[in-house]
């Protein structure tokens, strides 16, 4: 014997349209640069595991991954600069910490020199443009073409 009361309502499963209204709700809450920020912060949580460094994560080096990463972090920082001017520098930071793991993990210095599409070429861009090939190792004492190219973040240097 069942009864018909309200405690059979509330169990029971919301409808086609309320889930779809509390969807549309839901949505307009949502902006862009939340949306960018989150994906941000995965690529470079999900950078960090594929450069293999830490402990753990041997097994999931990718220097490919971490590439690519890195790559969409550069195109998305003009977004973000417009968008999102406040967490501007913690990402900077964060991109720079993945770009020295990409070296250290094995990945080219070249990466970490290049700009994202659309902007000025860096060093590494220029000698290839030019055919001069492979740029040449600095010397000893030498700031390497990221440091020369000022995009690359060196604690206590401006």
């Amino acid at each position: 014997m069942s009864t018909t009361g309200g405690s059979e309502q509330a169990g029971a499963q919301p409808s086609e349209e309320e889930l779809r209204a509390a969807y549309e709700a839901e949505i307009k809450k949502i902006r862009v640069e939340h949306v960018l920020l989150e994906q941000v912060v995965t690529l470079v949580n999900l950078g960090m595991r594929r450069t293999g460094l830490q402990a753990g994560t041997e097994e999931e080096r990718d220097v490919e991954q971490v590439r690519a990463a890195i790559d969409a972090i550069r195109a998305l920082m003009p977004v973000l600069e417009r968008t999102a001017p406040d967490q501007v520098a913690p990402i900077r930071d964060a991109l720079s910490q993945l770009q020295l793991a990409f070296v250290r993990g094995g990945g080219s210095q070249q990466a970490t020199a290049t700009q994202a599409p659309g902007g000025p070429a860096g060093p590494a861009e220029e000698a290839a443009k030019s055919g001069a090939g492979e740029p040449q190792p600095p010397k000893s004492g030498e700031p390497g073409p990221a440091q020369r190219s000022g995009r690359l973040w060196v604690p206590g240097q401006r």
